[in-house]
């Protein structure tokens, strides 16, 4: 039903039950059930597509964009210098950045992703690797909840870097999952400086979840420049642009 529905926009209960074969009492239930996850929205005779996108598994994310993802990692590793402490957050886009920075500069990391401290450390880097504790999610391999905002606290960062579910011109960025927003903003607070990393599939979406405004970003780094309110927030914030080639 979700599929059908980011194809179609809208559905109707009259059609998906002679599509499946069901009930039109089943589809109803379902119907219900997936606006209650905030993944579609009811209305009169059927259900359309919530404004909220909805976020991949993180297996998933992982090849989606992949090339992408390695071109801004490469690019935003090469921002950084030797001696400056970098808070890295969990997600598919800062797995890349991390194996990239462990080439580019001799850095002591702050992470709260299994994934990250693991590609800074192989292939010999020479960054020193602090690892945050916490609730352990094992699909993601990341720590999050009350436990890893407090260590957060215990470091000062020279850069925040995170990768984030959506960006919208007004709202700001956005994550799909409370708790890693949560970590992102501890991240921000600790940190001089942010840096993002977004490929162009995370303009022009809204998540859940608030990070920031366009206000706390000093960098982003993608791969398409951006265009209507985004670019605006950008340039009206003095954000700085790298686009990767």
């Amino acid at each position: 039903m979700l599929e059908l529905a980011q194809a179609a926009g809208e559905l109707k209960v009259e059609e998906l039950a002679q599509r499946f074969e069901v009930s039109r009492e089943t589809v109803r239930r379902d119907l219900a059930q997936l606006d209650s996850q905030g993944l579609l929205r009811r209305v009169h005779g059927g259900a359309q597509t919530s404004k909220l996108s909805v976020e991949a598994p993180f297996v998933q994310r992982l090849t989606e964009n992949a090339l992408l993802k390695e071109r801004i990692a490469r690019r935003a590793a090469a921002l950084f210098e030797d001696n400056e402490t970098v808070m890295i957050d969990a997600g598919t886009t800062t797995e890349f950045f991390a194996a990239a920075l462990a080439g580019a500069a001799r850095c002591t990391v702050v992470t709260n992703s299994i994934g990250v401290a693991l590609k800074v450390q192989e292939g010999g880097s020479r960054s020193k690797v602090y690892l945050l504790g916490g609730e352990c999610h094992a699909d993601t391999k990341e720590v999050v909840g009350s436990i890893t905002l407090e260590q957060v606290t215990r470091f000062r960062a020279d850069h925040a870097v995170l990768t984030i579910g959506a960006i919208d011109g007004t709202l700001g960025l956005m994550d799909f999952d409370v708790e890693e927003a949560m970590v992102a903003r501890a991240m921000i607070a600790q940190a001089q400086k942010l840096t993002i990393l977004a490929d162009h599939s995370k303009f022009d979406r809204q998540g859940m979840a608030q990070v920031c405004q366009f206000d706390a970003i000093d960098r982003i780094v993608t791969d398409r420049i951006p265009s209507g309110s985004i670019m605006e927030a950008i340039r009206d914030h003095g954000v700085e642009l790298f686009v990767a080639e």
